[in-house]
């Protein structure tokens, strides 16, 4: 009994064409709750979403059908594996690469880094175990579609990926008005506030902290600008904290 024969025995090319739709159909529909969260500018968007639903598509499809070859006893016989519970180990790896992709998760201030290499992580362990189970078409398929995502989607941002990210902070002396203004001024810069903190010092001045996003870049010229123009910011902080692809 030879390699190929015994590829051909496991799945038929119907069963890969029916697999590949399967993907493909998980892909958009990742993609479509994905858009919506990312409109909503939650951290994890489009391509994190279609990772996901991808990769869980994937992994059910081959506990349905990555283990049919282990059904025929010719098979088990050749390859020495009777008796044997493929399934066993297969499960364990799914909830053990959880731990490594929770490892690549940070949070960094108001923003969060890492939730897609996590989801590339877990999407690479799903394609290690279809390897293994030798569904070498829907590997192949699925590797594609991810190449398409990484390559293509991600230069056409969407949603939050379309906005850059920006942490402010302006300490103020003794002015009620200053958070009116400010905020104000971000409307003019059509800048969305995604976080805010206001603190209180012992000696009266204020700390206002700000996470904003700009789908323009915002330079350090308008904000000295507007600090210039208000006598009662003692000092302030400007930081990038995300740039999207140009």
């Amino acid at each position: 009994m030879s390699f190929v024969r015994i590829f051909f025995e496991h799945l038929t090319v119907a069963q890969n064409i029916e697999m590949c739709l399967r993907l493909v159909i998980a892909f958009i529909v990742g993609g479509v709750i994905g858009l919506e969260r990312s409109n909503r500018f939650k951290e994890a968007g489009v391509r994190t979403h279609i990772i996901v639903c991808c990769t869980t598509a994937l992994i059910m499809l081959i506990s349905k059908y990555g283990f049919a070859d282990m059904g025929s006893a010719e098979i088990m016989e050749f390859y020495g594996s009777k008796g044997a519970d493929s399934a066993r180990i297969a499960a364990q790896a799914v909830s053990g690469i959880s731990f490594l992709c929770a490892g690549v998760i940070i949070k960094v201030g108001g923003n969060i880094k890492g939730l897609t290499t996590a989801a590339g992580i877990w999407m690479t362990a799903g394609l290690g175990l279809a390897i293994g189970a030798g569904m070498y078409v829907v590997t192949g398929f699925t590797v594609l579609l991810i190449l398409v995502l990484q390559y293509v989607i991600y230069r056409i941002p969407v949603g939050v990926d379309s906005y850059d990210g920006y942490h402010l902070t302006f300490v103020i002396q003794g002015n009620n008005d200053f958070e009116k203004l400010l905020r104000e001024q971000l409307g003019k810069w059509d800048a969305r506030i995604t976080e805010n903190t206001i603190n209180w010092t012992r000696d009266g001045n204020v700390e206002f902290d700000f996470v904003v996003l700009r789908m323009e870049e915002i330079k350090y010229s308008e904000i000295k600008k507007f600090a210039d123009e208000n006598e009662s910011i003692i000092s302030f902080s400007y930081s990038p904290i995300r740039t999207h692809t140009q």
